[in-house]
């Protein structure tokens, strides 16, 4: 029997979760000697606090995610075929350059080693997007970033539950902000399956490492800057407090425009 497109995009999307909760666990090779499976262990006593495993490895994820979820607003943007999808678009963009802004700047403080590409299943959602047209690309935009979205909100909660790290206590707050935008975005479209949806959140397929681990960054190679285009406003979105070292809080400035 043959396998509909829209079969085959459920299929595609279902692997969502498993990509954000595998991503999670960033191996060896990024400069982490070890890794367990205790998320809890503290790898790092630092100015700002103990540093868990956990910790470490949400500020790889957010990384990761802004480095496709960003293109991908940009494509919204361009691609879109209604006014709600070119507008979560613009809310990617600007949100995923903020996040990515305070992953640049902790990573550095924290010794963390952050990724400069997303994962092998995220470019291929990327490449997905690229490839689409019209109402389907509509439609896979604002499921496939529903799904990766309401995952990852639950791994913020609990990382902003259980950290002791005010750094990176101070991302999950950013992040839960610009997130929740995100994911309130998505549901404007009036294009999310929140069936299935909630079926892929919840029933996750197994991947295999390989497709759920960002590539290790090339040394010497220049940093990844996510930006926000000249001229695109920036009014009326969500980019959460700002990341200080000092431990403070701070409302996060709108994103200005940087080369990179």
């Amino acid at each position: 029997m043959p396998i509909s497109r829209s079969t085959i995009g459920s299929l595609a999307v279902s692997g969502a979760l498993t990509a954000t909760l595998a991503a999670l666990v960033y191996p060896s090779m990024l400069g982490i000697q070890t890794t367990t499976s205790n998320s809890s262990r503290i790898i790092a006593n630092t100015q700002w606090g103990p540093l868990t495993e956990a910790d470490r490895n949400f500020v790889v994820f957010v990384r990761s995610a802004g480095l496709w979820e960003g293109p991908s607003g940009n494509l919204a943007m361009d691609k879109g075929t209604t006014p709600a999808v070119r507008e979560a678009g613009r809310h990617l963009v600007i949100g995923h350059a903020a996040l990515d802004a305070s992953c640049r700047k902790i990573a550095p403080e924290l010794n963390i080693t952050i990724p400069n590409q997303p994962t092998p299943q995220q470019q291929g959602f990327l490449a997905t997007f690229q490839s689409d047209t019209g109402k389907q690309f509509d439609t896979d935009f604002a499921n496939i970033l529903r799904v990766t979205h309401g995952s990852i909100f639950n791994t913020i909660a609990k990382i902003r539950s259980t950290t002791e790290n005010t750094l990176v206590r101070q991302l999950a707050d950013q992040a839960n902000d610009v997130v929740l935008d995100h994911i309130t975005q998505m549901e404007k479209s009036g294009l999310v399956n929140f069936d299935q949806v909630n079926f892929q959140e919840t029933s996750p397929p197994k991947l295999p490492a390989a497709q759920a681990t960002p590539p290790v960054p090339q040394p010497g190679a220049p940093m990844v800057v996510l930006t926000v285009p000249p001229g695109l406003a920036t009014e009326g979105v969500p980019t959460g407090p700002a990341v200080t070292s000092d431990g403070s809080s701070a409302t996060s400035p709108t994103p200005s425009p940087t080369a990179g």
